[in-house]
């Protein structure tokens, strides 16, 4: 073979691992080490300097040697190592440069530019474009505007990556995997400009391109990328199937998969859910800083940094967002810097008492959150910096920031600023109206959202204002007033679309005989509103942390009683302790009546029947006085139902799963035995008015969404659930913790129990700490009889559980009813 003939095959071997590194990159890695490999030391070298510059000019494995180069760094970059590719397509341009060779120059830099991209340098990534646009062919220049997309989305300029990836297509011709590529960074910055079916268009054409092509890394991304879009639409149950699609798909590649859980956690955060968001960024951000990819680390530090501040861990918030406000520094990304320093003024709030300058702190923040385009942001650090003022006793600057809130109308933060100044100026009725007003705001922009997590958190945005309300209440002493701002709280978090609290006068009618107490947590205390057929009464009962504490004492207590732990403290005397804390000044009111429960916080994990006053009790525990009034209301069997159908459900791995069945079909004439696989028990549920899951269950406190019951065929999740239509009136969760909760609002308990509540079950009946099975079939094959037998679900769980000394199972939602009460 001649030397031009080796030179061609190199050369060509170089260029065909270029190809080959978006389908095949470890292949393409092999082949460019090849071709390395063969060529002259002199040439492998690297760049020269000084006069060996002229040699090298001269040597026609040159080009060979920076294609080579580029093919290198590709793959690499397919493969998630972000410094290697960048050396290496730095190598490629020193070559091609100092061997006359602009053309290939430009090429390297055209890769480039996205490698910069991800390591964290957008702008200079368009920089880079622009020194290697000139060299370039028209079709390499719709390659270019590909790259360039990226970069652009990076720095939030989406309308002008899409334009960019709109006139790349016409030019990229038959090159798939560009054009596939253009599919997926337009479909990616439609996502962000709302554009969803367009951007579900493009990402469906990027992976039909894809998987004709073969190429497997840009199909994963498209594929990757659906949860993302599913979850920016809102539909969340399609997010999360997606999801777990994507991390089947994209094994073995950890960042592409970090940039995923990256782009759905960011969905997420937008939905409000900043638990599972939080559980997602803390997998991705340690693959994202080890494969150097510096842009979407800083992004999701920043992310973390808030999700973390979100909920309650301050101290972590601001180690995540000094390490993003320093990754910004760096990368010159000025457009993100205030929003860090802001995080880091509410994590500093949070953690120390406010300093005298911290007002003055937090304004200059808001102005640069301003000019960087953040202006809900800017509003909301405006109205802390008054509220700050005013601790501190500067009225003055309070009132000056309040003022200008309160004409900016920016909504939500608007009319707390003006509920605060009419209070200042003591216009009572002034500020209710205002903090009204603000409450029906939040409540009509939640009420398009039909997933009841999503809504829980969005309606966060008008905690605060519910507060304010709720201490202005508190100021009457009046327990209606109470109540009444309470109720209108949860009724926004709790899906009613609006501030309705339930009239006083009905709630009273409906009890009968039963008392209902609803507990509200205000300024660290808290307070039980008490109403019985007679009356409404206001009751202070004390520091809520202690009840908090007394609580999670009580569980453990019990968990480890249950798990037969010698070592375990007796929960009688914690019981005992919570029953002096939280009824101690209520019993002159309770008598040995049925009882409906409100809680708030971590009262929605007490197991209520334990307490001693509550022995042989018929309790129930519901959301709101509202949601309970109308479980009470509700028929029985809904409309369009042909018959109640009972079924009952046996999982894997419980000992007395099947026994808890074939005793359940015994109790209930015509019970259907269901297979334990998913999609058959959520027909089921469909059809079924009584269900009975005997079954493994798992309780996620962070990402209650996630919280799932195990079936034959995998978990059955708290997500699979939104998809109920009809649900059944009572669900039997017997199963450890189905019952436990997390509210990350008043009004709005989530995890399997409420889930099933928030679609329309009237009651959920489910244990709130681990039973162990046998135990689980004596009280279930006493609480199934009790039922058969006519008692109402909390009636008939008293009763089983003073029969068999059971404890741990609770009633939520309207227990006091019959499952076959309205039939005919």
């Amino acid at each position: 073979m001649t030397l031009d003939e080796a030179l061609a095959d190199a050369l060509a071997d170089a260029e065909h691992a270029v190809d080959l590194s978006g389908s095949d990159p470890a292949r393409a890695l092999a082949l460019a080490r090849t071709v390395l490999a063969s060529l002259p030391a002199s040439c492998r070298a690297g760049a020269p300097e000084g006069g060996a510059a002229a040699r090298l000019a001269g040597c026609g494995h040159c080009e060979a040697e920076a294609v080579a180069h580029r093919a290198l760094a590709v793959a690499a970059r397919e493969l998630g190592d972000l410094p290697f590719a960048e050396e290496r397509l730095r190598r490629a341009v020193r070559i091609a440069l100092s061997a006359g060779l602009p053309h290939r120059a430009a090429q390297a830099r055209l890769s480039l530019v996205h490698v910069r991209t991800e390591l964290g340098h957008p702008e200079q990534a368009l920089a880079v474009a622009a020194d290697a646009e000139p060299g370039l062919t028209p079709a390499e220049v719709g390659k270019l505007g590909v790259h360039r997309a990226v970069a652009l989305a990076r720095l939030g300029r989406y309308r002008e990556a899409v334009d960019h990836c709109d006139r790349a297509v016409p030019v990229l011709g038959g090159d798939v995997r560009f054009l596939a590529g253009a599919m997926l960074n337009r479909g990616l910055a439609r996502v962000f400009l709302g554009e969803f079916g367009a951007a579900e268009a493009d990402l469906s054409r990027c992976a039909e391109l894809a998987r004709d092509a073969g190429l497997e890394h840009v199909l994963a991304l498209a594929e990757g990328n659906l949860p993302f879009l599913a979850a920016r639409r809102g539909d969340l149950p399609a997010a999360f199937s997606a999801y777990r699609r994507a991390e089947d798909i994209l094994v073995g590649y950890p960042e592409r998969l970090a940039t995923v859980r990256c782009d759905l956690a960011e969905a997420l955060i937008a939905a409000h859910l900043p638990g599972e968001a939080r559980v997602l960024l803390e997998m991705a951000v340690p693959e994202l800083a080890a494969a150097g990819a510096g842009t979407a680390l800083a992004e999701a530090l920043l992310l973390l940094a808030r999700v973390e501040l979100r909920t309650g861990d301050p101290r972590r918030a601001r180690e995540s967002a000094e390490l993003a406000a320093r990754e910004l520094a760096a990368q010159g990304r000025a457009v993100l810097a205030p929003v860090a320093e802001e995080i880091l003024l509410r994590a500093r709030l949070a953690l120390d008492p406010p300093s005298a300058e911290l007002p003055a702190t937090m304004l200059s923040c808001a102005d640069a959150l301003d000019a960087a385009g953040h202006r809900d942001t800017s509003a909301a650090l405006r109205l802390t910096s008054a509220e700050v003022s005013l601790g501190l006793g500067d009225r003055p600057a309070a009132e000056h920031q309040l003022a200008l809130l309160a004409r900016s109308g920016r909504g939500v933060v608007a009319l707390q600023a003006t509920a605060l100044l009419r209070s200042l100026a003591g216009d009572r009725r002034g500020a209710f109206a205002a903090v009204l007003a603000g409450l029906a705001e939040v409540g009509a922009g939640t009420r398009t959202f039909e997933d009841p997590v999503v809504r829980a958190h969005a309606a966060r945005a008008g905690e605060p204002l519910a507060g304010f309300g709720l201490a202005l209440a508190m100021r009457t002493g009046r327990g209606r007033a109470v109540l009444t701002w309470a109720e209108r709280w949860r009724a926004v978090t709790g899906g009613a679309g609006r501030p309705l609290a339930p009239r006083p006068a009905a709630l009273r009618a409906a009890l009968g005989e039963s008392v209902l107490v609803e507990f509200v947590r205000h300024e660290g205390d808290l307070v039980a509103v008490v109403v019985t057929r007679d009356r409404v009464t206001l009751r202070r009962l004390g520091p809520f942390p202690a009840v908090a504490e007394a609580t999670v004492r009580l569980r453990y207590g019990l968990r480890r009683t249950h798990l037969l732990d010698g070592r375990a403290p007796e929960p009688g005397a914690e019981a005992a302790e919570l029953e002096r804390l939280l009824f101690g000044p209520l019993r002159d009111r309770l008598g040995d009546r049925p009882l409906v429960i409100v809680p708030t916080g971590t009262l929605h994990t007490l197991p209520w029947p334990l307490l001693p006053m509550n022995a042989d009790r018929p309790v129930t525990v519901a959301a709101s006085a509202a949601a309970w009034l109308a479980g009470r209301r509700a028929p029985a069997v809904r409309d369009g139902r042909v018959a109640a159908v009972p079924v009952a459900v046996a999982g894997p791995g419980l000992r007395y799963a099947e026994a808890e069945a074939r005793m359940v079909g015994g109790c209930h004439r015509g019970t259907e035995r269901v297979a334990a696989r998913r999609a058959e028990v959520m027909a089921a549920l469909e059809r079924a008015d009584v269900a009975h899951l005997a079954a493994h269950g798992m309780f996620s406190p962070r990402s209650p969404l996630l919280s799932s019951i195990d079936l034959d065929d995998g978990p059955l999740m708290a997500y699979d659930l939104l998809r109920l239509r009809t649900p059944p009136g009572l669900v039997v969760l017997s199963a450890c913790d189905a019952g436990m909760a997390h509210a990350p609002a008043d009004g709005a308990p989530l995890g399997l129990a409420g889930t099933f509540l928030s679609m329309g079950t009237r009651c959920v009946v489910a244990s709130l700490v681990p039973v162990r099975d046998e135990e689980t079939l004596t009280l279930m094959t006493a609480f199934h009889g009790a039922l058969a037998a006519g008692d109402p679900p909390a009636r008939a769980l008293a009763v089983a559980s003073g029969k068999t000394g059971v404890a741990g199972f609770v009633c939520f939602g309207c227990g006091d009813r019959p499952p076959t009460a309205g039939r005919e």
